[in-house]
């Protein structure tokens, strides 16, 4: 293999066998439960990173399910995305996430910095109630559940909820240990297909857990519940701050 050949096939890891394909990713059929929640100002100012600003002391809990995923396949994941403003713009900080499907948890890192590790999420209706738990090394990490489809959502509001900018904060190593990126990352889904949205009765518990501290920004009241479905393309996302250059 020559140099140029390497550069021109060089995507992601291994370089003769991707761990995933290159995107955009379409998700057909992707379901949210969240669950948004107030938690500890003090406790969330720890962990939002600058120059993103707190706007409330309030987590969206996110259990979500995508059976049918470009390159990614039939997999579920769960954790928290923390409502921000960047420079006045209002968008989500995700801050810690868990899946079940090797390609996603590969490609989201490497690409966007999506802070993705394996675990067992799964999303499910049981009878009259939609829930969804987290397992990380077989020990329940969080538990949602909600009414189903227990009242209609408006559209728009929902529609806007989907597309709203989230922000990831991007590391990768250098082979020294010393960070060589250190983005903050901007991306926005864009819903395709729209197949609707409820709100209803919701509760939620987080379970202290070492390798899995979603506890750590502990329940105080839950706000609210919504259950979403949608088809859904993933876009590349945009470096807006650079940590490495010094301003």
């Amino acid at each position: 293999m020559t140099e140029d050949e390497i550069r021109k096939n060089a995507f992601a890891m291994p370089i003769d066998n991707p761990a995933y394909p290159p995107g955009p990713y379409l998700f057909v059929d992707r379901e949210y439960l969240i669950i948004t929640y107030r938690t500890d100002a003090d406790a969330l100012a720890e962990i939002i990173p600058a120059p993103l600003e707190m706007t409330d002391p309030v987590v969206k809990y996110e259990f979500i399910r995508m059976p049918d995923s470009t390159g990614f396949g039939d997999y579920t994941e769960s954790g928290q995305v923390i409502p921000v403003k960047y420079k006045g713009e209002a968008g989500g900080y995700v801050r810690m996430m868990f899946l079940d499907d090797h390609p996603p948890t590969a490609g989201g890192r490497e690409i966007w910095g999506f802070p993705k590790k394996i675990g067992e999420p799964t999303l499910k209706v049981h009878r009259d109630t939609l829930v969804g738990e987290l397992r990380y090394s077989d020990m329940p990490v969080a538990r949602g559940t909600m009414g189903y489809k227990y009242a209609p959502m408006d559209r728009n509001k929902a529609i806007a909820s989907l597309e709203a900018p989230a922000f990831l904060l991007k590391i990768v190593p250098h082979v020294d240990g010393t960070p060589r990126i250190c983005e903050l990352v901007r991306y926005s889904m864009q819903c395709k297909e729209f197949k609707g949205a409820w709100s209803g009765p919701g509760a939620l518990d987080l379970f202290a857990h070492a390798l899995a501290p979603v506890a750590d920004l502990p329940v105080r009241e839950v706000l609210s519940a919504v259950h979403l479905k949608a088809d859904l393309l993933l876009p590349y996302g945009e470096v807006v701050h650079d940590y490495l250059v010094k301003g």
